[in-house]
């Protein structure tokens, strides 16, 4: 087998394999996570309300009735996890988490790591902070002329290069690929970007799979012969 041919089929099985086995990690690893950090503890409060209400060691032991406990204690946590997204999307909700969020930043130590991860998590699982960061999906000539690169305008720009340059200008930032959590950050005049028709989450699929997922479609370009 030739050597370019090895090197196309295993890059082909990888394309397939790697989501897949992604996804599944990711699931369990949020099963872990979940079922660790907070299902566990749920459970022993239940074993203590059912021995404080008589029940025995010996029925608490048996398989099923521990395997019973630990799902319920699982579905338990589900539930938690819900009703505070429940209670951070009313006004007293935000309202009461902006004070928890500003004792965090005035804490040594806690507000160098909190907005780090913050950020990391607003990207992937908060839409609304997405397009808040991101207003839309243009194309920048970066990092030279004749090469044009997919960006995001975060702004209008530094006021003194508007006024220097005459013109009305963006702040774009370009992700690199595979990770958009890392990029540069570029000022350039309006009337020389690409707008594009393209939600966010398109362009971040178009980026993070290197431009193998054409936007809109939710799957692979077609290979070159």
């Amino acid at each position: 087998m030739a050597k370019g041919t090895f090197r196309r089929y295993f890059l082909r099985g990888l394309a397939v394999v790697l989501p897949t086995v992604l996804t599944i990690w990711l699931i369990l690893w949020g099963f872990n996570f979940i079922n660790d950090k907070i299902s566990v503890h749920i459970k022993k409060l239940i074993v203590f309300g059912i021995k404080q209400a008589g029940g025995s060691q010996e029925i608490l032991s048996n398989f099923w009735i521990s395997a019973a406990l630990s799902i319920l204690g699982f579905i338990i946590a589900l539930g938690i996890v819900y009703a505070v997204g429940v209670i951070l999307a009313s006004v007293l909700g935000r309202t009461l988490w902006k004070q928890i969020e500003r004792f965090i930043m005035n804490t040594p130590l806690l507000k160098q790591v909190y907005p780090f991860f913050k950020q990391i998590t607003d990207v992937f699982l908060s839409q609304e902070e997405t397009k808040k960061m991101f207003s839309r999906v243009v194309m920048a000539e970066y990092p030279r002329k004749g090469i044009w690169s997919m960006g995001f305008v975060t702004g209008s720009g530094l006021k003194k290069v508007s006024e220097r340059q005459e013109k009305e200008c963006l702040s774009i930032f370009i992700p690199t690929t595979p990770s958009p959590l890392t990029g540069f950050v570029i000022i350039v005049p309006k009337d020389e970007v690409i707008e594009l028709d393209m939600p966010i989450e398109d362009a971040f699929r178009f980026i993070v799979s290197a431009g193998l997922i054409a936007p809109g479609e939710g799957k692979r370009l077609p290979e070159q012969a």
